[in-house]
């Protein structure tokens, strides 16, 4: 199936096109922001990816297993491993007994980890909650459902 350039016609078309345009530039910034991120912590890519699942789920409160991790940067267990020793040496995050189930461990970021990611981290997530304040909550829960319907069309589950 040969794939052609797609050219707006109507003005609904043209509508969608400058969303895609905008997302694209969202996504570039947030890339940019991301790289400028590891640079800062000294870290590569999944290590920063790593560390924010953990931000996100420790502000959910839910806990976060090595399999966890494995599965949201899908990779494998033996890559999990390294990585979590990386974490860990560098003084990240710390293994510990799972609280319910003696067998299991969990993750969890050390309070260095936690002040450098916000250090980092920080000014954006600001800036970023300044522009989303600016909506109302029936136009929030708009672009919310069209973020996740997005990420879930780029990203279908395995």
């Amino acid at each position: 199936m040969k794939s052609e350039r797609w050219q707006p016609q109507t003005n609904h078309e043209h509508a969608v096109m400058r969303v895609l345009t905008s997302i694209r530039a969202v996504s570039d910034a947030m890339e940019r922001m991301h790289s400028g991120m590891k640079d800062d912590m000294d870290m590569n890519a999944t290590d920063v990816a790593a560390l924010r699942l953990l931000i996100i789920r420790e502000r959910q409160e839910q806990s976060v297993s090595p399999r966890d991790i494995a599965r949201h940067l899908r990779i494998s267990t033996a890559s999990t491993t390294k990585l979590l020793d990386r974490l860990v040496d560098s003084g990240h995050v710390e293994r510990r007994p799972h609280p319910t189930d003696r067998r299991g461990r969990v993750v969890v970021l050390t309070d260095g980890a936690r002040h450098a990611f916000f250090r980092v981290f920080g000014e954006r997530l600001r800036a970023m909650r300044t522009i989303a304040m600016r909506y109302d909550e029936s136009e929030l829960s708009v672009i919310e459902r069209f973020l996740d319907d997005l990420s879930g069309a780029m990203d279908p589950p395995e």
